[in-house]
């Protein structure tokens, strides 16, 4: 039985005072950060407060993680600029706030339906390395947005490339105060980063940058401000519906990253004694919280992995500390309104560019030598951007090269096509990925290992392992469909010519499933290899698979003499019944999986 809310706040007795340090702690880094982000967005910097307060509270009665902290994030912001781009192109301020809040309300509808649906296995559509790609493209859109904003810059965006080009041809129009106010603010997030992680660092610059504005009127000397920010809660903001259509496609990205952020982050800090992460109750917290949000304001959210880590990092131990953070947020947004309005812009773009280069993770120069030249030079684009460092592409490329380049494909995606469409792009991959490798299982030939009862894919690295005169093992891997079975048929005929046996034994111990056109290919197959005096057995089937194969009526005309409850029984009944001896491997046997 599912635990109640309250049992779900409450399920760690005397957590009150961790919790509380924890949600103050989270605080100092949550709200900094998602002003940051609300500019990113393209909106006011109350819009992050609100979105740290109305969602963060409703995640924290329905969510299924202890210690996930819901609010903006730089995923979340960047896309949410580029669709507000789209239909409030002016930037017209009542007009963007209403489409704000139609894009989060049907973000959070859009994840309710898919909970009714039970459409929690989508978050794993977009695979780890076309995620990484994804959001290391995003990271650098991100940061390119912001460094205008560090030297006292206005360019046109027109896109990655001509951006980067705008930014260069107007470098000579910085302005010194605007550029030493951010030089500052960055190294000063750099240094507390590195010595302190997870510290209030983004608390202590947007404190230090304010007392500097206010002592020294920095707005006076061309630096560019926050400006005003209304000293009171939410006022009630309705969607419109005018809106829907043209907001809808952007809607199912963010709602698809909101979710894949939020499941990701919940799982990752969740501990081995609490509960499970459970993804369609996710979808439901998520959904709730974001359409709750919209009516106060709020731009789309979902679970952040840097605060979570700060709640999970000082102690947090339930979402109390969640209850705290929100707390903090209007308290804020009451008293502290009128401060946060001479905070410099400069100082604003500093926190996103030092919590935007997280996205793209660092990996180890060393690993980077043994990449090829030309993968290489990819990843030093990425070296040549300023502070950021280069992501985990190298680890990728250590292990599969495959998705290594799907990983760069997601990357340049972004950057070549935008931001939603690179979500699009980072889809499109993983299916292209998944179904690429459902396309192509692998196909081993079976042999046993000398002097021992261990059946293994035959290879190089095991010379002396025993085969069969007259019978060959061949054994697929994974489920056999439409789309691979005649790439497998094939595979199988050409074994079958290359060793000549008289009994071909299918171990099937490793297909979970077998598809009605696969299951036709395979009685189709049984009847050629009869006819060039080739017996078909089967062994190892799996209790599905044997249902469809006796459905199929295949099993009763193969007889009980044909199917065998593992590989080991087919060996021995061959020996027994053709009194064959081990051998060495046919000529012509070809070892490798394909």
């Amino acid at each position: 039985m599912r635990p109640s809310t309250d049992q779900h706040i409450n399920s760690a007795p005397g957590t009150l005072r961790p919790d509380l340090i924890a949600g103050l702690t989270a605080a100092a880094v949550v709200l900094p950060k998602a002003m940051a982000y609300a500019t990113v967005a393209g909106l006011p910097v109350s819009v992050g407060f609100y979105t740290a307060f109305v969602p963060m509270i409703v995640y924290a009665l329905l969510g299924t993680s202890r210690v996930l902290s819901v609010s903006s994030t730089t995923t979340l912001a960047i896309l949410t600029a580029a669709e507000l781009a789209l239909v409030v192109p002016d930037g017209d301020p009542g007009r963007l706030i209403t489409a704000t809040a139609t894009l989060t309300a049907l973000t959070g509808l859009l994840l309710i339906i898919a909970a009714a649906l039970r459409l929690g296995f989508v978050a794993n559509f977009i695979s780890s390395p076309v995620l990484t790609g994804f959001k290391a493209g995003i990271g650098l859109v991100i940061v390119l947005d912001q460094i205008p904003k560090l030297f006292g810059l206005h360019i046109a965006k027109e896109g990655f490339f001509r951006d980067v080009l705008n930014l260069l041809q107007h470098f000579p129009e910085t302005s010194v105060a605007t550029a030493l106010v951010g030089a500052v603010a960055l190294a000063l997030l750099l240094i507390m980063e590195r010595l302190w992680p997870h510290s209030p660092a983004p608390l202590a610059v947007v404190g230090a940058a304010i007392a500097v504005s206010w002592l020294f009127g920095l707005s006076t000397h061309g630096v560019a401000i926050v400006g005003y920010i209304p000293q009171a809660l939410p006022s009630l903001t309705l969607p419109s519906v005018d809106l829907v259509t043209q907001l809808l496609p952007g809607a199912i990205g963010i709602a698809l990253m909101s979710f894949t952020e939020t499941i990701a982050a919940g799982r990752a800090f969740a501990a081995p004694s609490e509960p499970p992460i459970r993804a369609n109750r996710e979808l439901v917290a998520s959904g709730v919280a974001n359409l709750s949000g919209a009516f106060f304001g709020a731009m789309p959210a979902g679970g952040g992995t840097s605060q979570t880590a700060v709640v999970r990092a000082v102690g947090g131990r339930t979402q109390k500390a969640s209850l705290v953070t929100a707390a903090v947020s209007v308290a804020t947004m009451l008293v502290l309104a009128p401060l946060l309005g001479l905070l410099p812009q400069a100082a604003l773009a500093a926190i996103v560019i030092v919590y935007s280069v997280g996205l793209i993770k660092p990996a180890e120069f060393a690993s980077i030598r043994k990449v090829r030249r030309m993968e290489f030079a990819a990843i030093v684009i990425v070296y040549s951007v300023g502070l950021i460092k280069p992501a985990e592409f190298a680890s990728i490329r250590k292990v599969r090269r495959m998705e290594f380049r799907w990983a760069l494909a997601a990357f340049l995606g972004v950057l070549v096509f935008g931001t939603l469409q690179g979500i699009v792009v980072a889809i499109v991959l993983s299916l292209v990925g998944l179904s690429s490798q459902a396309a192509n299982p692998r196909i081993y030939v079976v042999g046993r290992k000398r002097g021992e009862d261990i059946l293994r894919p035959l290879s190089a690295e095991h010379p002396d392992d025993e085969t069969f005169d007259g019978l060959l093992i061949v054994r697929p891997e994974g489920r056999l469909f439409f789309v691979n079975v005649q790439q497998v048929a094939d595979r199988v005929r050409e074994l079958v010519v290359g060793a000549r046996p008289g009994v071909l034994l299918l171990d099937l111990s490793r297909v979970f499933d077998i598809e009605y056109s696969a299951l036709q290919m395979l009685m189709e197959s049984e009847k050629g290899l009869a006819e060039q005096g080739v017996t078909l057995w089967l062994a190892g089937l799996n209790p599905d698979v044997l249902d469809y194969v006796r459905a199929s009526g295949f099993a009763e005309r193969l007889g009980e003499g044909r199917m065998f409850a593992n590989a080991r029984a087919g060996i021995d009944h061959f020996q027994s019944s053709a009194g064959s001896t081990s051998s060495s491997k046919p000529p012509g046997l070809r070892p490798e999986g394909i």
